[in-house]
């Protein structure tokens, strides 16, 4: 009887002991940040995989940064360059949701009617003019903008752009490929002979390979830029004596400014009296 009460005594008390086994650590959950930069990633990585079965004639080069001296933070990034024998690509990739309102006359575009982006083309061809900065001018018409989205949108823009006709052309992502290989059968039947040889898709590759920045301080720079909307070069930049280029406050060269007996130069405390 006696063995018999201490089995129900342990039973209850197994019962009431939690189950180690079964205790787990909460999954932190991923910050909206982070899942876009994925979603981002996986994007760039389909995108790769098209542009690797490209043919072998063909050249590109991803996620390009360049001095661009007109853009508001310096530089210009650039995600795609796709050289062919009958035209140059510069592509961006947009990693949005939803439905896209655009047209060739704004300078805006709308994410679900809502959210504002800049014209994707008007961005592109920013892009492209620091590209045609660093090649020879005779190969500057020869670029095609192309700006290509995810499955997750849907298109509300101008009809011209999914024209392959066209010099700006709207793509998804997963027909990227196929889009490039439609726009350069239609420029071989336009032009008899390659635009471009062996030896010019070389230089261009080598150019922009050259110009591209791969310093991480100026990338992380230009992001911090386009998200706070200041210039690295406002923000790093100091001004210096004329005579011992010596770095000044903001005080000291306001004041040297604005003193008509500085003739628009900048002096340090010690050659101010000088």
């Amino acid at each position: 009887m006696l063995l018999f009460l201490n089995f129900l005594k342990k039973k209850k008390k197994d019962k009431t002991e939690p189950n180690q086994s079964k205790i787990t650590s909460p999954i932190p959950k991923k910050s909206n940040e982070q899942i876009a930069t994925r979603k981002g990633e996986i994007g760039e990585y389909k995108i790769d995989i098209q542009l690797d079965q490209l043919p072998k004639d063909y050249r590109y080069l991803s996620d390009l940064l360049v001095r661009n001296p007109k853009a508001k933070s310096g530089y210009s990034q650039i995600d795609h360059v796709v050289m062919t024998p009958y035209g140059i690509f510069a592509i961006e990739t947009k990693n949005y949701q939803g439905t896209i309102y655009g047209g060739k006359d704004r300078k805006t575009w709308l994410v679900n009617g809502k959210f504002k982006m800049m014209n994707p083309f008007v961005q592109n061809y920013g892009h492209i003019k620091a590209l045609t900065s660093l090649i020879d001018k005779k190969y500057h018409n020869l670029f095609i903008s192309m700006v290509s989205f995810t499955k997750r949108c849907t298109f509300k823009v101008g009809l011209d752009y999914r024209k392959i006709a066209s010099t700006e052309i709207i793509v998804y992502d997963i027909e990227l490929s196929e889009f490039i290989h439609r726009k350069v059968s239609v420029l071989k039947i336009q032009h008899k002979q390659p635009l471009l040889n062996e030896n010019d898709i070389s230089a261009i590759y080598h150019a922009f390979s050259k110009a591209n920045i791969i310093d991480s301080k100026i990338r992380n720079d230009h992001k911090h830029a386009l998200n706070t909307n200041v210039s690295p070069a406002r923000t790093n930049s100091r001004a210096t004596c004329t005579i011992c280029n010596k770095p000044v406050s903001d005080k000291v060269k306001t004041y040297c400014l604005s003193n008509k007996k500085f003739d628009g130069k900048i002096y340090c405390y010690d050659h101010q009296k000088t």
